[in-house]
């Protein structure tokens, strides 16, 4: 499948997040502890926001631990809010445009999981899509699929029902079609402003997901740990899996759960699919 990590809090370089953990997203490309695959070597994606009134993303289907420009990239750029994803492809080619995470004006999209059978199920689900926003569908994912779904049945309006619409009509569809567990997901969307994390799938045994716990209370606990003295108070991960194993900074995402995240605060919320 695929690993991924979205950071808000004060402006944070790159290099923090991508490499210097000692489970960091690159170490997590050729050895995640918590995947289905070891290695994530089907290209990566960062997405960022800055000073432009959309986010910037930088995508290539090296593996992560390989490319150069990555490492000058993240040893310079910083930003307050980041989404950085590492791709183990389910089947669909290895290109930029297939890589994590998606944009659509303002809001970002990534995914760990897979509609399941997507070919059987693509044509329906692709002629689901608002019409209107069909023509920027760039790549072949069923993650990006998902995404415009997410958009069409009002992911901008209200990310939690839109994409609780979107999973209902992929289980909907391929359940019709004979499949059994038609969707595995964790997923994030930003508006660049607050963060949604859900996870979830049709199984009811999904893919792992945690959360940073409050920083100042680590910042306490662990009063001699220089990487907690440089994280503010409003810091908040949520990501695939720990990037190390400080204990008690980590808290597991529960099955069946979305995740908001608006400044330093965060809400805990039941997820479930609805009907499109």
């Amino acid at each position: 499948m695929c690993r991924w990590l979205a950071y808000s809090g004060s402006p944070v370089r790159l290099d923090e997040l991508l490499y210097k953990p000692a489970n960091s997203l690159v170490m997590q490309s050729k050895h995640a502890r918590l995947g289905v695959e070891t290695t994530n070597g089907d290209g990566f994606g960062v997405g960022w926001y800055g000073t432009a009134p959309f986010p910037g993303v930088f995508h290539s289907t090296e593996p992560a631990w390989h490319d150069r420009n990555l490492r000058e990239l993240a040893s310079q750029a910083s930003a307050g809010r980041v989404f950085a994803h590492i791709r183990a492809t389910t089947g669909s080619a290895v290109q930029q445009t297939n890589c994590h995470p998606f944009r659509h004006g303002r809001w970002l999209w990534m995914h760990n999981g897979l509609i399941t059978d997507f070919p059987t199920v693509k044509r329906e689900l692709a002629m689901a899509v608002d019409p209107g926003l069909y023509p920027d569908i760039e790549g072949s994912t069923d993650s990006e699929i998902f995404f415009f779904l997410a958009l069409t049945f009002g992911l901008e309006r209200d990310p939690r029902e839109g994409v609780s619409a979107a999973v209902g009509l992929i289980e909907d569809v391929g359940r019709r079609h004979g499949i059994e567990f038609p969707i595995q997901m964790t997923v994030a969307t930003t508006d660049g402003d607050s963060t949604w994390a859900f996870r979830y799938s049709s199984e009811g045994r999904s893919r792992s997901l945690f959360h940073n716990t409050d920083v100042s209370t680590l910042r306490a606990q662990y009063p001699d740990n220089p990487v907690l003295q440089e994280l503010s108070d409003n810091t908040r991960i949520v990501l695939s899996e720990p990037l190390g194993d400080l204990r008690g900074a980590w808290r597991e995402v529960p099955d069946a759960t979305c995740v908001v995240v608006h400044g330093g605060g965060e809400e805990v919320f039941s997820f479930s699919p609805s009907a499109a």
